[in-house]
């Protein structure tokens, strides 16, 4: 980091455009998929509760970023669940994916419509085929937001995503999210996880289009 305080402002030269070719652990991830295998572990006021959920994730590729002489490639996401057999949705969840070739870093943004966002960060190798990224509640660099009510009721103190890049093409999920409930002694353990098979490419980013 210690290289950006030096000129804040300068951008990158030369910026390869072509973001599929540069998301480093990223790359298998991009397109659009299915999971009809996810499991949740939600609180309920009797104790836990598991519903089984259906995934639809797309992930399409975005141009390069830059912040003065940081650059950034990424993927814009939109993820929505329902429960087997039913079209109301059960959650709904948008944000980008980053990766930062300079720093080995990467960054998932979401915001969801209950009111609350979150920034998660972790470090991987450029072919990493797995990966865990965390954020944590009054972080000022990759931290958690939510309203007045949840961060009351359902306060989010920590949240966990690992991903794993399968060998048949697919790629699967696993997320710890701790919550102090209002009332519980002890933290609760939200979980979810899913497996995800491929059903449709990526769209390419806007300057590789023509």
């Amino acid at each position: 980091m210690d290289r950006y305080y030096q000129d804040i402002f300068t951008e990158p030269a030369d910026v390869d455009a072509d973001t599929l070719r540069n998301l480093g652990p990223l790359r298998p991830m991009a397109g659009v998929w299915r999971g009809t295998r996810g499991l949740d572990v939600n609180p309920k006021a009797d104790g836990p509760q598991t519903q089984a959920y259906i995934d639809h994730i797309e992930l399409h590729p975005i141009d390069p970023q830059t912040n003065g002489p940081q650059l950034l490639y990424g993927l814009r996401y939109h993820q929505h669940i329902v429960k087997p057999g039913e079209v109301e949705t059960y959650h709904d969840q948008i944000g980008y994916w980053l990766w930062e070739p300079a720093t080995q870093t990467i960054m998932q943004t979401l915001a969801i419509p209950r009111g609350q966002i979150a920034m998660a960060a972790g470090r991987a190798a450029p072919d990493a085929r797995t990966f865990e990224i965390e954020a944590k509640r009054g972080e000022t660099h990759y931290g958690i937001c939510a309203n007045p009510f949840l961060d009351e009721a359902f306060r989010t103190e920590s949240w966990r995503v690992r991903i794993t890049i399968d060998d048949d093409g697919g790629w699967s999920y696993e997320q710890v999210t701790t919550l102090r409930i209002r009332g519980a002694a002890e933290p609760f353990l939200h979980t979810d996880r899913s497996s995800l098979v491929k059903i449709g490419e990526p769209t390419p980013n806007p300057l590789m289009r023509n």
